[in-house]
């Protein structure tokens, strides 16, 4: 994992293609959540200049969406008027090192808070990225370090810039720093993470934007293969593939109107900004003749991967994705037939660039249909007849590069009513150089002096919880078997023991599949024909892993929500990232762990859900020099939701599809 990475002497461009700029003529926008079009990022930004003297010395990070109170939103939703529209603008001034923020009024034209932030710092912007290579590209001393090592053509390098967390250590305070880590290509498309150069190491100072400290520590010699996957450069493909087509003759199921989509029995909208990428809001259900809402808001608000070599540069490799690096802002721009197949949707987000002007990046959320097997099957030996009714999902994704990795997160509603995330996690692994014949100690070698560093992933998920209402409660569910005795003489009986979690405290818990926990969210005050609670529950899958980082670690300290898979809160308007606002350099103890020390009450109330998955990943010679797809993620599953089986509805197969009713060619 690591964060933008470009070539030093190669024309400064990101890592994906740079957004379009926007044309003025947009549609406005028709709901209270809509993300601001590129008219509105531009109104915030001319009246903020207006009211500010905003130079050449400021950078945006963020122009986005203030959200609206979510009890005006659903009053607007009953027909009430639309509440006020705002732009939440995050600014870094870099002569001072302050950070701002600011409201602005886009109803009223005008600035409603301004705010400065001393000490905080917000995530590493692209354009301060651009700025780094320029600046070792005409450093002397970055240049003589590279003579040292024989490395005549700086074009060949490049560079992958890495936040430095915070190790209390007395030179970093107060400064905004990034940690390069160098790579060398041996042409243009060459794999530049083959070739790691060991030893040279410029930490440079953002704001002042000079080479704080240049770390040269001689090095082991560069690995001696090369790791190509680009397919200009590779020399066979396999050939017995025949085509597999995936057709939609009669188009696709769903209907989209701006950021709204129903499709079958759902209905929610979506939106999208620079730091956490896709939102799904307003997640609903149409059961019989009322529209039952599920999940007010749902969204990836943290991302940690740390490593294990405690060495240097690899210590500090505690990278914060969204926090420090905003996975929105790294999206990429999708495109059909290989990120997506089928009829496809495709969503654009409107941004603002780090100067404020207002860009487009094409088709960053896809959108499609997909066959899922089966749905429900029964056959009857008696009569003779099987009834099979194949599952289809909705499938809603984004995909981000941040550095060497590449992350796939995708969003699945299923007809049963069966709500699940998951992320794929690919691209290229975190790679260090070795001498001959050195077996590593916390990695695996991948290629001849090569070798894959030892990590973990780790993805916060904040679920604003809405089963029928705000009035929710959580249960912690796990199997329990009985004690043999009187009530159980043969010793087989067990139950589903559900255990009300009360307080914030108490719902600080762990995964547990040998007693196969979960958690069930329920409205008290809504039942079912049987009298039972409506809810979901939160199932875990595989991806349970803990963080192997000492407790007292930095790591710990600034990402203190890992300790737990779970975490409830009562909804708070301010509380909305697991590690706090400002992750980068912060010394930690921000966000979950500090609010929920008041131990607030979380029953019969509005409840968000803090779900935390992870891997532990060990490189293998497979995942080089480009890493298969890994999946990790979770289900949310009705349970007394519905009354019976929601998806009984749903048609049989028609003859007339080939890829059901295909007949066997001749032998």
């Amino acid at each position: 994992m690591s964060p933008v990475m470009s070539s030093i002497a190669a024309p400064l461009t990101t890592h994906t293609p740079l957004p379009t700029p926007l044309k003025p003529s947009l549609s406005p926008p028709t709901h209270p959540l809509d993300p601001l079009t590129a008219e509105e990022i531009r109104q915030a930004v001319h009246l903020l200049r207006q009211t500010y003297p905003i130079d050449k010395q400021w950078r945006f990070a963020t122009v986005t969406l203030q959200e609206p109170n979510k009890q005006s939103v659903m009053a607007f939703d009953q027909g009430d008027p639309s509440p006020e529209r705002r732009a939440f603008v995050l600014l870094l001034h870099r002569q001072t090192g302050i950070t701002y923020e600011a409201v602005v009024s886009l109803s009223q034209q005008r600035v409603e808070s301004w705010q400065s932030l001393p000490g905080v710092q917000p995530y590493i912007l692209d354009a301060e990225v651009h700025e780094c290579d320029q600046l070792l590209r005409a450093h002397p001393d970055f240049q003589a370090a590279l003579a040292r090592r024989g490395i005549t053509d700086p074009s060949l390098l490049m560079v992958d810039y890495w936040t430095v967390g915070n190790f209390g250590l007395a030179e970093e305070a107060g400064k905004r720093l990034v940690k390069g880590l160098c790579f060398l290509r041996a042409h243009p498309l060459d794999n530049g993470y083959a070739r790691p150069i060991d030893g040279l190491y410029p930490v440079i100072d953002l704001n002042r934007m000079e080479l704080f400290k240049l770390e040269d520590e001689g090095g082991v010699p560069l690995p001696p293969e090369s790791g190509n996957f680009d397919q200009s450069l590779l020399q066979e493909f396999r050939q017995d593939l025949r085509p597999l087509e995936i057709t939609q003759p009669e188009g696709a199921s769903f209907r989209v109107n701006g950021h709204h989509v129903q499709w079958q029995k759902w209905d929610f909208r979506i939106s999208f900004n620079t730091r956490e990428g896709l939102v799904l809001h307003t997640l609903a259900y149409h059961d019989h003749d009322r529209l039952r809402p599920i999940l007010y808001r749902a969204s990836l608000a943290e991302m940690v991967v740390p490593y294990g070599d405690p060495r240097t540069p690899h210590f500090r490799k505690n990278a914060f994705d969204v926090g420090e690096y905003a996975v929105g802002s790294q999206a990429n721009s999708l495109t059909l037939g290989c990120d997506c197949l089928g009829e496809i949707y495709y969503f654009d987000a409107v941004m603002a660039d780090n100067f404020g002007h207002p860009q487009v990046l094409k088709n960053a959320v896809c959108m499609h249909e997909e066959d899922f097997g089966i749905l429900w099957k029964h056959s009857d030996w008696r009569t003779q007849r099987s009834e099979v009714r194949r599952s289809r999902r909705l499938v809603i994704s984004f995909f981000t590069t941040v550095g060497n990795y590449d992350y796939g997160f995708f969003w699945y509603l299923y007809q049963d009513g069966t709500i699940q995330f998951e992320v794929k996690l690919t691209g290229i692994i975190n790679t260090a150089a070795g001498m001959p014949g050195e077996v590593p100690h916390y990695g695996t070698l991948v290629a001849p002096q090569l070798y894959g560093l030892i990590h973990q992933h780790f993805f916060n998920m904040r679920l604003d919880m809405q089963i029928d209402g705000c009035h929710n409660s959580i249960y912690e569910v796990h199997g329990e078997a009985e004690p043999i005795g009187p009530t159980n003489p043969y010793g087989n009986a067990f139950v589903a023991k559900s255990t009300l979690l009360k307080t914030e405290s108490a719902a600080q818990q762990k995964a547990d599949p040998l007693r196969g926990r979960y958690w069930k969210v329920v409205n008290p005050t809504v039942t079912n024909r049987l009298g039972q609670a409506v809810g979901y529950k939160l199932m875990p899958g595989e991806a349970t892993v803990l963080p192997l980082a000492d407790p007292h670690s930095s790591l710990m300290k600034r990402a203190g929500f890992l300790a737990n898979h779970l975490w409830v809160t009562p909804w708070d308007p301010q509380e909305n990232f697991p590690a706090g606002d400002y992750p980068n350099q912060h010394a930690g103890g921000d966000g979950l762990p500090h609010w929920t020390k008041a131990n607030r009450s979380i029953e019969n109330t509005d409840i968000v859900v803090w779900y935390t998955f992870g891997v532990t990943h060990l490189p293998r010679p497979e995942d080089w020099p480009v890493m298969p797809v890994s999946y990790a993620g979770f289900m949310l599953k009705p349970v007394s939701f519905f009354d019976h089986n929601p998806a009984l509805d749903v048609p049989p197969a028609q003859p007339k599809q080939k890829s059901c009713c295909h007949p066997k060619p001749a032998s």
